[in-house]
């Protein structure tokens, strides 16, 4: 996603340069949020998951080099070396790498599944049908899984770590109310437990749980988070902490070299911090601005942030980037799924949860770093665009 919107902000930009894309998977670039939803619930076909299709990369005069990895990445140049030897130099490189699921330890199995790219989808879609389904891990790609599967008529365990789910990115409160979502549809959600082995019997598997736990199934869906994708930057001495660290333009610490989506760590100058963020909204804002950076524009990349989420007949959104907070105002009803938890840090607005309030989140967008008044936020009456940002 942050490659193609890249590519279509340079050539938006009138840089009618050569662009060449390399990626390591043979599909043109495409959007990921649907595998864990409408496409894994057989809703939608493969055909309209690619960001553009193959043929516009032709007309934008892009070189495509699917299936192929870059093997070495030389900032000095710049260049990057493709396996099989072919050195591509450049008056700029992008990394786009992404992340990896993180693996569970033990040996691998055919039906232990990790999602990530069509292909993983394509694989759980069998078993999300009717099957048995044990999820590991409640963030969202778990959760988002196990609403579908649910929805499909499968017998969904999910197995959490955590006391409360999410409890570090939206509290406890919030996150207890995001697991009665879960529990009253039928998926049986067990916190403080995790994967103490997974045996496999013949037709299927048996997980034991750490609390003692033994749970038949079909095929067990790993969810703990995903690894940026930096080895092509460590290798030749890139500042990398949690990702790939760049600027507020998305440069790299090697003049010349980019960074942008989930694999980039980036000065947020709003929250005076680097934060690095793994959602869709992210990498496409974030493509389409370095395509700027690239071509000499100065300009800090400040959006706020902004994801969603769909489970069952609740839509998540949220806002901002709250790494601590010290106050939390509600607007509407969170346990009535029909609300806004806006997150504060000495005042200053770091971050709205909305439930089924995409429009409040989407207005609260613009108050993100500023101060505004609590008693207004919390006031159903109160427009939020009339707050003050200040």
């Amino acid at each position: 996603m942050a490659a193609a919107a890249a590519i279509q902000g340079l050539r938006d930009r009138g840089f009618d340069g050569r662009i060449v894309l390399v990626g390591e998977e043979s599909e043109v670039p495409y959007e990921r949020p649907p595998l864990s939803k409408e496409y894994l619930r057989g809703e939608q076909g493969r055909d309209v998951l690619p960001v553009h299709p193959e043929g516009w990369y032709r007309e934008q005069d892009v070189d495509l080099r699917l299936g192929v990895r870059a093997t070495v990445l030389d900032p000095s140049g710049p260049s990057v070396t493709l396996e099989g030897g072919e050195r591509l130099d450049a008056d700029g490189i992008l990394l786009a790498t992404g992340g990896r699921p993180r693996r569970m330890p033990g040996e691998p199995s055919d039906r232990v599944l990790y999602l990530r790219v069509v292909d993983d989808a394509d694989r759980l879609r069998e078993v999300v049908g009717s099957g048995r389904l044990v999820v590991v891990g409640a963030g969202f790609i778990g959760a988002e899984v196990a609403a579908s599967a649910r929805s499909r008529g499968a017998e969904v365990t999910v197995l959490e770590k955590n006391d409360v789910p999410l409890s570090r990115a939206i509290g406890e409160e919030m996150g207890r109310i995001y697991a009665g979502i879960h529990r009253d549809h039928g998926v049986d959600l067990r916190t403080e437990d995790g994967v103490a082995a997974i045996e496999e019997t013949g037709d299927g598997l048996v997980v034991r749980t750490e609390r003692g736990g033994s749970i038949e199934t079909d095929a067990v869906l790993v969810g703990i988070g995903i690894e940026p994708n930096v080895e092509l930057a460590q290798a030749v001495g890139l500042q990398v902490d949690n990702g790939v660290v760049v600027d507020g333009r998305c440069e790299t610490s090697a003049p010349g070299v980019f960074a942008c989506g989930d694999m980039a760590n980036h000065a947020h100058p709003t929250f005076g911090r680097g934060i690095r963020v793994e959602h869709f909204d992210n990498a496409l804002k974030m493509g389409t601005h370095v395509a700027g950076a690239m071509l000499g524009e100065t300009e800090p990349f400040t959006d706020p942030h902004w994801f969603w989420s769909d489970q069952y007949d609740v839509n998540l959104q949220y806002a901002g980037f709250a790494y601590e907070w010290d106050d939390i105002v509600i607007r509407g009803s969170m346990e009535g799924l029909d609300g806004v938890a806006f997150y504060l840090m000495e005042g200053v607005l770091l971050g709205a949860l909305g439930l089924n309030r995409g429009r409040d989140v989407r207005r609260a967008m613009k108050l993100i770093g500023s101060r505004p008044d609590p008693a207004g936020l919390g006031d159903e009456d109160t427009d939020l665009r009339t707050l003050a940002v200040g």
